[in-house]
């Protein structure tokens, strides 16, 4: 970390520094909040139980439903799925599916870009809230993976025909009836909400600028860029990136001495040399076989909340404000890779080094090298998680347990960040500060986020 910060810029220090000393505060008053909502009068709606008596089983277990689409999605065409933008949407209708038990918090209707109006509750009765987000996050799941195989079909008939049949023991036939049909209308509009946002426009074929410095596609498969138009989807939340655009990357030079010349030149120094715990770390991150990076971030997200034994409202909180701040800074990502077009070290390393047989630890992903995309989410969720859990936070990710390789021990989210950017450079496929400004980018989108959108009612 020392020797990242040392390259900040002073002005971001000043940032950082600002940053930490807010979020400090952050948890505790999320918290107080959540404490509080157990003796808020909720009796208005006739809301006989509020959202944080309720566990987060019914999110958890179709987060891990989630992660199952993922992984099947993208065995076949891994940069052709784009998991963040399910994760966003999923998470917007989750927590619009509760909000109404939860009294100290509020609908993002009006401060989601072109985010329509959500249902009323009916005043007088009462609604299950596990049923609503059961029925919400069913519907959704279906909707935004439609060509997902059969077996995943009838996987998710079968877990939401599940939880619903323990929900029905709980609660009388009009309530249960009720609160399904409430979540699934507000996944309904959140739904037709997703498909105005510029995901489905179809774009003539994209042919990248060529010169020296710029991307180009990389051996061996040669494959064409992934989402070069992506950065024109509609932004969830209005002004996220501005002022959070990364330092310019340096100048184009085959000098020894220059900057850029540097920064390509440890990319190969250090592929010379890697020991085998920082070879299990650069592989931990490829994400192929596994989840892109979208996915990888639900698993996290979805660790955590099972750590804390969270309830039912943290857990809808966690889901939206992680999921619309990664579909942002992915956005934001995306729109300075393909504005800048900055070459992958591998066309370096072969064509100026010289190193002509060289190869990154995997396949390089098919978008330009700056900013680095997994750093940038890095640094968005570290920001948000923060703000959620507090700092000094000690996690084992065991996302790819089940491919044998060794979990990754965080003690923070800072820590986490930092050694997702540094994976990315021990892999070959990104320079150093394509990683520390993508990190600094996702860091700045999300406290943008954080500064602009009200879960809490004022």
């Amino acid at each position: 970390m020392k020797s990242l910060i040392y390259h900040w810029p002073p002005k971001w220090l000043l940032f950082i520094f600002f940053a930490i000393f807010i979020v400090s505060g952050c948890r505790k008053q999320i918290d107080q909040l959540l404490v509080q909502n157990q003796t808020a009068d909720n009796s208005a709606h006739g809301h006989l139980k509020q959202t944080q008596t309720f566990s987060s089983e019914v999110v958890v277990k179709w987060m891990a439903m989630e992660l199952r689409l993922t992984q099947t999605a993208t065995g076949a065409n891994p940069f052709g799925y784009n998991p963040t933008r399910i994760f966003a949407y999923d998470g917007i209708a989750l927590y619009e599916s509760v909000v109404h038990g939860m009294p100290s918090f509020q609908t993002l209707s009006g401060q989601l870009t072109d985010f329509p109006a959500m249902p009323d509750t009916k005043p007088g009765v009462a609604y299950h809230w596990p049923t609503c987000a059961n029925a919400a996050l069913a519907f959704m799941n279906r909707h935004l993976s439609p060509n997902t195989s059969d077996a995943n079909k009838a996987s998710m008939d079968s877990l939401e025909n599940a939880l619903n049949t323990g929900y029905q023991s709980e609660v009388d036939a009009d309530e249960f009836q009720r609160s399904v049909d409430y979540g699934r209308a507000v996944a309904e509009i959140v739904f037709d909400w997703s498909t105005t946002d510029g995901s489905a426009t179809v774009y003539p074929p994209y042919v990248p600028p060529s010169g020296p410095g710029l991307w180009e596609p990389t051996p061996p498969g040669f494959v064409p860029a992934a989402f070069p138009h992506l950065s024109n989807n509609r932004y969830l939340v209005q002004g996220s990136i501005g002022g959070a655009d990364p330092d310019p990357f340096p100048t184009y030079s085959t000098d020894p001495s220059s900057p850029y010349y540097a920064l390509e030149r440890e990319v190969y120094d250090i592929s010379q040399s890697l020991t085998p715990d920082q070879i299990a770390q650069g592989l931990y991150y490829r994400d192929a076989p596994g989840y892109p990076v979208g996915g990888h971030y639900l698993s996290i997200v979805m660790q955590v909340l099972q750590q804390e034994q969270s309830g039912l409202d943290k857990a809808a909180i966690t889901f939206a404000q992680a999921g619309i701040t990664a579909y942002d800074a992915l956005l934001g990502c995306w729109r300075i890779k393909y504005r800048d077009n900055i070459e992958r070290p591998i066309t370096y390393i072969r064509g100026v080094l010289g190193f002509t047989t060289w190869n990154a630890l995997f396949n390089t992903p098919p978008h330009p090298d700056f900013p680095s995309g997994h750093s940038t989410e890095a640094g968005a969720f570290e920001t948000i998680l923060t703000h959620l859990f507090g700092e000094n936070y000690h996690l084992t990710n065991h996302t790819y347990d089940y491919l044998g390789m060794p979990p990754q021990n965080y003690s923070s989210f800072s820590d986490m960040a930092a050694q997702i950017g540094n994976a990315r450079v021990l892999a070959g496929i990104h320079t150093r500060y394509a990683c520390t400004q993508g990190r600094l980018q996702g860091q700045r989108i999300a406290q943008n986020i954080l500064n602009t959108l009200q879960f809490q009612k004022q």
